[in-house]
């Protein structure tokens, strides 16, 4: 069953597969600001992305020698999560091994999504525990779809990210046929922090940018008042994506990174892995504004 969360002015919708916020919503106006997940285009709202960002060499990942099959973005997208605990403006899901994890992924962990409900923003803790006797490694990243245009007024060439602090981004591209970093990159932004939206610049695929300054982001527009404002902590990379001129934007910020195309190492060596000694924690976290 799913939760919903309410506060005075706007009210959330989480699904317990995945623990994927599936609605976000102003009570004042019924406007919506997730992704409905029209299956034209892509099914997702707000997918967590564990224990792998993006796309692995061959969809494989190696552990000690053993190689395991390895969808994009990880598994916990695709599992349902545990309830722990909840009030009208707060739900803990929890994720635990089991024996299918093992089998694909053989750490022992738990993985914590807490959503608390503060008048119109979302505040979500990720928390990684590692319960086994040994280091464990993974990524962890975030992936919401936000409507764009937001209000259905207006369309993509009114909307601009607007960065907390001017950057210097460097778009690294991926491969189309296995989605994994091809070495090619493109200069996006050059000491400044507003970044124009087009359908035109997702046609090579999603931006993706290393070691971002920032860390608050915020979708708006030139025509409307309406926004989105993300604010992230240890989430040092950016993926920004849209799918074939599709009427959302996903700005997602990530502890992880696709693979390069060369790279054929273990888990462990892969560029931003979380490396977790044994009952040791990771904490990030995500907040969405809506206005």
């Amino acid at each position: 069953m799913n939760k919903i969360l309410t506060s005075r002015l706007a009210e959330v919708e989480i699904k317990a597969v995945g623990a994927e916020v599936i609605s976000f919503k102003k009570l004042e106006d019924g406007c919506e600001y997730i992704w409905n997940g029209d299956p034209t285009y892509w099914t997702g709202h707000s997918p967590i992305l564990f224990p792998i960002v993006c796309a692995v060499n061959n969809g494989e990942i190696k552990i000690d020698g053993n190689s395991y099959k390895m969808g994009n973005h990880g598994f916990v997208r695709h599992d349902e999560f545990e309830l722990i605990e909840e009030s009208e403006t707060l739900a803990v899901y929890r994720h635990t091994y089991n024996e299918t994890t093992l089998a694909i992924y053989p750490y022992k962990f738990n993985l914590y999504i807490t959503y608390t409900l503060h008048a119109n923003k979302l505040e979500i803790n990720y928390k990684v525990e590692n319960v086994d006797d040994k280091d464990i490694f993974f990524q962890l990243g975030t992936h919401p779809a936000f409507n764009c245009p937001i209000d259905d007024q207006g369309q993509i060439q009114d909307y601009y990210l607007e960065f907390e602090q001017a950057e210097t981004l460097e778009r690294l591209f991926m491969n189309k046929s296995n989605l994994l970093i091809s070495g090619k990159s493109e200069t996006m932004l050059k000491d400044h922090n507003i970044l124009p939206l087009s359908h035109e610049m997702f046609h090579e695929g999603a931006l993706v940018f290393r070691n971002v300054n920032s860390q608050q982001i915020a979708l708006k527009s030139k025509q409307s008042a309406k926004s989105v404002v993300l604010s992230y902590e240890n989430f040092p990379n950016l993926g920004i994506w849209q799918f074939k001129d599709a009427p959302f934007i996903c700005i997602e910020p990530w502890h992880g990174i696709a693979d390069e195309d060369t790279f054929t190492g273990e888990l462990q060596d892969k560029e931003m892995m979380v490396r977790l000694s044994p009952g040791d924690r990771f904490k990030s976290s995500l907040s969405i504004e809506i206005n």
